[in-house]
């Protein structure tokens, strides 16, 4: 990326806009970083570095270095401009500490500063200073070292020279607030999947990702010349594609007020599922978008179009489907544009109106130009698109069987369903039960006016490696579809849904862990809004049962027996410990009270907050491909607090 020198003069404090005061912040913390768990604390790192990858995206950063420290803090450097520290001509305080105290300050807001950012909205630094028990920031430019130095929002230091320089660029080091949350632990696989993505999405940026925790030191660099191609290479790597080259293109559109680009990658594998990404200047737009929808519209046009002019579609009246054309697919469709409109808090959707047919027109005459070009790999996608409508059809009869005895009609539900009697789905849960014999003390335990059980007989079967059409000639599969109400695929309906909690219930070994990957894979391919809404979780079953004169107790772990151990060491009496192996050898009353009560009981929710990870991760356990799935199980092991072999 080059760097133009008369440029850098015109990133200056009067770009940036003041919109609103700090305050609020600490008070509601949720509303600006979603949460206060961990999904929040990792969102503050992603706040930094988005400023430096609008650098990045204005042409003035090439290199942007992450460190977790040895303390929990976090220290991001770039080698970009450099914040403005002369006053803010309003504010008449340096414009640095206007960026880290003021809500909605930044060079974001028409103030010339950038013309596309991902951090839109300018809380970024503000917010991660805000919730910062401590913040130092350094800066770079006009020869000299400045820095500042903040405490939970508020200014501990003046703007101070502290050296030379020739270089530019800025250095943010900040510690989370323990008292705001639940835990100040960085996980490293987390912030290593987000800078990848974030390198991938901007080709030719170098994101240097380091920690420097005792016993956890590592290092890697994420730096791609061939951006999204690699990206698609990446997420494909445990599958087996059907043609060798990816399809690729990219067009800018410059017209003085309103820069827009869209960047395209598309390969084909011989897997059932799709996967379909969006974004919007680096913004996972996970709910789409006019942008997702005009690369829908043009990918199903033009392969219609093909297979007609080709011969591969027979009659005049047969079409092939979007879900046809998408089977098998992974793509990426990444725009950019100066004034992105999105819809809602989370900026899940753009709805910028023209970003739909600039999309569309761009995909729909690189499309026909790939096809034409590559005859050879245009008949493996064809192919595999009509062998998609063929399973389509044999799927749709299968699901109008299924439908036909759903619940919805009145008919009669799984015989092995021990349904509860509330109606209200948001008050009703059911248990999904590794077993008959587990599944009758569950169905002896549980609430009946709110909790239904519906046994599972064995594994079933792994969707990864199956059609939709074998997939509901499944009974167990086919069972949980008519008990949840609420369809699958293209029909799923989540209004439809019974139960507003889905708990997986299984033994605490690793035929139960098998079980449950099984039944999150058959969610996430033709159920995924089951997750995305939060309605799937696991029980959470105890390993011990330790009992001393009429004190007994329930463990959950090795360290808690142990901590349980050591209390009763000094009480009289005999020690009795139980270690259960599964399910079936907890008596009803025991079940309820550890796994089912309530009041005593731990879930813990599954959802989907990153779709490519969640691939990968299906991909690599339930594939076809034994070394991967290896590796992954090697890298995790020190992970899996107990394992009964």
């Amino acid at each position: 990326m080059s760097v133009d020198n008369k440029k850098k003069e015109s990133y200056n404090a009067s770009q940036i806009q003041v919109l609103e005061g700090l305050e609020p912040v600490r008070v509601r913390p949720g509303m600006y970083i979603g949460s206060t768990g961990p999904k929040g604390l990792h969102h503050l790192v992603y706040e930094i570095v988005d400023n430096s990858i609008d650098e990045a995206l204005a042409g003035y950063c090439n290199h942007i270095e992450v460190t977790i420290q040895k303390d929990e803090s976090i220290r991001v450097i770039d080698d970009g401009r450099g914040m403005p520290v002369d006053d803010h001509p309003k504010l008449k305080k340096p414009a640095v500490e206007v960026i880290h105290t003021v809500l909605h300050a930044g060079g974001k807001f028409g103030g010339g500063g950038y013309k596309v950012s991902g951090g839109l909205h300018g809380v970024g630094a503000s917010v991660v200073n805000a919730l910062s028990r401590h913040m130092e920031v350094e800066i770079k430019r006009d020869g000299k070292v400045y820095k500042q130095v903040y405490e939970k929002g508020k200014t501990i230091t003046k703007l101070e020279v502290i050296g030379k320089t020739n270089e530019t660029g800025s250095m943010t080091q900040f510690w989370p607030d323990p008292e705001i949350f639940e835990e100040v632990v960085f996980d490293y696989g987390n912030l290593e999947h987000r800078l990848r993505e974030m390198a991938f999405l901007n080709k030719g940026i170098k994101i240097t990702l380091s920690d420097e925790r005792e016993g956890n030191e590592k290092s890697e660099i994420f730096h791609y010349d061939g951006g999204l191609k690699e990206f698609i290479k990446h997420l494909n790597k445990n599958k087996d594609a059907i043609h060798n080259d990816v399809i690729y293109f990219e067009y800018v559109e410059e017209d003085g007020e309103e820069d827009k680009e869209v960047e395209v990658a598309i390969q084909y594998t011989d897997r059932y599922s799709e996967l379909v990404l969006a974004y919007a200047n680096n913004i996972n737009t996970i709910e789409g978008g006019t942008h997702l929808i005009g690369f829908k519209s043009a990918l199903t046009r033009v392969f219609n179009d093909y297979a007609r002019k080709n011969k591969y579609l027979k009659d005049a009246d047969q079409a092939l489907t979007g879900e046809d054309v998408r089977e098998g697919i992974t793509a990426i469709v990444s725009v950019k544009l100066t004034n992105p409109e999105f819809e809602g808090q989370t900026k899940a959707k753009l709805g910028n109106s023209f970003m739909r047919g600039f999309v569309e027109t761009n995909t729909n005459n690189n499309l026909n130009a790939f096809l034409e070009e590559n005859p050879k790999q245009a008949k493996a996608i064809m192919e595999k698109c009509v062998r998609a409508a063929r399973a389509r059809d044999a799927a749709r009869k299968a699901r109008e069987m299924t439908r036909k005895s759903s619940a919805l009609e009145k008919t009669s539900l799984p015989g092995k369903l021990a349904d509860c009697s509330e109606k209200d789905p948001t008050l009703s849960e059911i248990y999904l039960v590794e077993g008959d014999s587990a599944g009758g003390s569950a169905k002896q335990g549980r609430d009946r006016n709110r909790q239904a059980v519906l046994p599972l007989r064995g594994k079933i079967l792994n969707v990864e490696k199956a059609t939709l059409s074998r997939a509901l000639s499944s009974e167990e599969i086919k069972n949980m579809i008519t008990a949840f109400g609420c369809g699958i695929g293209d029909d799923f309906d989540i209004e439809k849904l019974r139960y507003h909690k889905i708990i997986i219930m299984t033994d605490a070994d690793v035929d139960g862990a098998h079980i449950r990957t099984l039944l999150l894979t058959f969610f996430y391919r033709y159920m995924t809004p089951l997750l995305e809404g939060g309605f799937v979780y696991a029980a959470q079953p105890p390993l011990f049962r330790v009992k001393k004169q009429k004190t007994i107790q329930y463990t959950y772990s090795d360290k808690e027996q142990e901590k349980v151990l050591e209390s009763f060491a000094s009480a009289p009496g005999k020690l009795e410990i139980q270690r259960y192996k599964g399910l079936g050898e907890m008596d009803f009353n025991q079940l309820w009270e550890t796994t089912m009560n309530y009041e005593t009981r731990t879930l813990i929710q599954i959802t989907l907050e990153d779709a490519t990870a969640a691939d990968e991760i299906f991909t690599t356990l339930m594939g076809d491909k034994v070394p991967p799935r290896k590796k992954f199980i090697e890298d995790n092991a020190r992970y899996v607090k107990h394992l009964d072999v």
